[in-house]
């Protein structure tokens, strides 16, 4: 039991941490994105949406090249620890989390971008307000982007070892257990992380219904 709660707990403080880190990066960016004008705009915008589907595996490959002890970052020693899974997941989140906020940035800077610099702010300014006007869609956002970090097992299991008590997870635990033959442990640590993933989708769904009920009262107050 006491290793259940240990994996469960490691789980969802790597993926809490790794959400935390991709929604800082994240929000602004796809604020920005759809607020500021610059060459190659749509380039990065398409670039991001193309990361949103990012295989797993090659994201831990890549993270495990540049961290083993011959790669550039090899100094830091961060292979096979917490914080190069918080990478790995972070990396995975970040397009997720940023194509979700631009797209809902760009809706409401088309309808209330001229009003906000009408009343004499900037850009930059309107930045804070923008995304408070959409803060339904970055909870969704941000949701989502833990549920990828909370269910990923591929890139984890390459940069974190799957070393018990150190770097073992929901997700990699599952995998190591059902091939051992120990289906007890794999059976509930997998339906805690069904009940985790359905937790999200309820949320989801949830927070998709406020933002359209706040769409519909603001169009009748219109």
């Amino acid at each position: 039991m006491n290793e259940f709660v240990q994996i469960v707990a490691l789980s969802i403080g790597i993926s809490l941490t790794a959400t935390v880190v991709a929604a800082a990066i994240s929000l602004p960016v796809g604020a920005a994105l759809a607020i500021f004008p610059f060459r190659g705009r749509r380039a990065f915008v398409v670039l991001i949406n193309a990361f949103f589907g990012l295989p797993p595996v090659v994201v831990g490959l890549m993270l495990y090249l540049a961290l083993s002890h011959s790669g550039p970052f090899g100094f830091l020693q961060l292979l096979f620890t917490p914080t190069a899974m918080i990478i790995a997941q972070a990396t995975l989140a970040i397009p997720i989390i940023a194509a979700l906020v631009h797209r809902a940035s760009e809706r409401a800077w088309a309808r209330y971008g001229d009003e906000l610099t009408v009343d004499g702010a900037s850009r930059f300014q309107a930045m804070p307000q923008i995304l408070a006007i959409i803060r339904a869609d970055l909870l969704t956002a941000i949701l989502a982007g833990f549920g990828r970090t909370v269910s990923e097992v591929g890139a984890v299991i390459l940069v974190g070892g799957n070393i018990r008590g150190l770097t073992r997870t929901m997700t990699t635990a599952i995998a190591l257990q059902t091939s051992q033959g120990d289906l007890p442990l794999a059976l509930g640590l997998g339906l805690v992380l069904l009940f985790v993933v359905l937790i999200l989708n309820v949320l989801i769904g949830a927070l998709g219904g406020w933002r359209m009920a706040g769409e519909r009262r603001a169009g009748v107050a219109a």
